[in-house]
């Protein structure tokens, strides 16, 4: 399962995210009823809620997570961790039902997705995170992740991890290279091209490719991207959408090039380093998950001790280690840089996960979907993709 997964079929979000989608009034919580008692002095615990997979781990005990055991010795806080997000539309709705009457989720701490986390903000279903207890957050937060258009100053998330959506390609098997978003419309590619399913995934590279600004796009935008994936898709030159499945068609060689992750082709690149990915000339999109406290979350500054932890450096390049993903905490580098394991020490110079500054000139962090404007596009995207 993508944790960055697929947006559910219009008819299939679950009751509370249709409501969030459209924007009830009633769902929404004013700011000086999101706090609720912290019970965070005499009570040294939290409960941290993540996705599967996403958080180092012992190697000879899997059920051991070096970074949160050394959280615990170093604070006396001790955490309970679920793995129990699997897509973001599923846990909107498990938690929904709570933070509409005002009730305690029972998370002190959870991780989204960007456009999820849009929704939480606008509805008031997160708390402010007090900076000043947050020095590493406010010393080492990367530059680029520091003010997304669904969080300005990031006051209510921090990212996780981030990453970014390109494209991967097989180079030997294409017998070249692709720069450009428009590569994948080569008559030589003709059925062996898959794109994202969702459509907070997908849209943003495809406009890129297309000139557009996707830090403000528009619907003319949107709907010219709709009109151009169609077309692709009425001659069979898209084979099909996927969610991550798409790393199996890459790796068997059923696609030579597909939209994708930058976290997903590591992994593959481990096992095959003929497969590359790229951020095309055009821009590619960088995303983020973030961690949020839920409204009335009882132990909120143990929560807010966490995320700092894990924005100490030494935290930060021991889980980019595991997981792969864009590091969040660019001064992670020159810890991993200086590892005796060349295996490790080489991580410091993957641009996948240390991006350089050519590559971020061609990154940006695409504006959200807008609640008005998520049901006729969802509608627009889902009858093209087939969901």
């Amino acid at each position: 399962m993508s944790r960055r997964s697929l947006l559910r079929a219009l008819g299939a979000v679950p009751a509370g995210a249709a409501l969030a989608g459209c924007g009830v009034p009633a769902a929404f919580v004013e700011p000086g009823d999101r706090a609720g008692h912290d019970s965070s002095d005499s009570d040294r615990s939290l409960h941290f809620a993540n996705w599967p997979l996403y958080i180092d781990t012992d190697d000879e005990d899997e059920s051991r997570r070096p970074t949160l055991d050394a959280f615990s010795r170093r604070t006396g806080i001790s955490v309970t961790y679920t793995e129990e997000i699997n897509d973001n539309d599923e846990f909107f709705g498990k938690i929904s039902p709570a933070l509409m009457n005002h009730q305690p989720t029972g998370r002190d701490l959870v991780v989204i997705s960007d456009w999820m986390a849009a929704r939480f903000v606008r509805l008031g279903w997160v708390q402010e995170m007090d900076r000043s207890r947050q020095p590493d957050v406010a010393r080492y937060l990367d530059p680029q992740l520091r003010s997304p258009a669904f969080d300005r100053g990031r006051r209510h998330s921090v990212p996780w991890q981030s990453g970014i959506t390109g494209i991967a390609y097989n180079r030997t098997e294409l017998g070249r290279e692709i720069r450009h978003t428009s590569d994948l419309w080569a008559d030589d590619l003709r059925g062996r091209v898959t794109l994202l399913s969702g459509l907070d995934e997908a849209f943003a590279l495809l406009m890129q490719g297309n000139g557009a600004d996707i830090t403000r796009w528009t619907a003319d935008d949107f709907h010219g991207m709709c009109e151009q994936v169609e077309r692709r898709v009425r001659s069979r030159h898209i084979r099909r959408f996927t969610g991550n499945d798409y790393i199996k068609d890459l790796a068997n060689g059923d696609v030579l090039a597909c939209q994708a992750y930058s976290g997903d082709v590591i992994q593959l690149q481990a096992d095959n380093p003929d497969i590359r990915f790229v951020v095309p000339e055009e821009g590619a999109e960088l995303w983020s998950e973030s961690l949020m406290i839920p409204d009335l979350a009882r132990h909120k500054r143990n929560a807010e001790a966490l995320v700092d932890h894990y924005y100490d450096p030494e935290v930060a390049a021991e889980l980019a280690t595991w997981v792969n993903y864009v590091c969040p905490v660019p001064a992670a580098r020159e810890i991993l840089a200086s590892a005796k394991d060349e295996e490790t020490a080489a991580l410091a110079e993957d641009p996948l996960i240390f991006p350089d500054g050519a590559m971020r000139e061609r990154l940006a962090i695409a504006r959200d979907i807008t609640s008005a404007e998520r049901t006729d596009f969802a509608k627009r995207w889902n009858s093209i993709v087939g969901l």
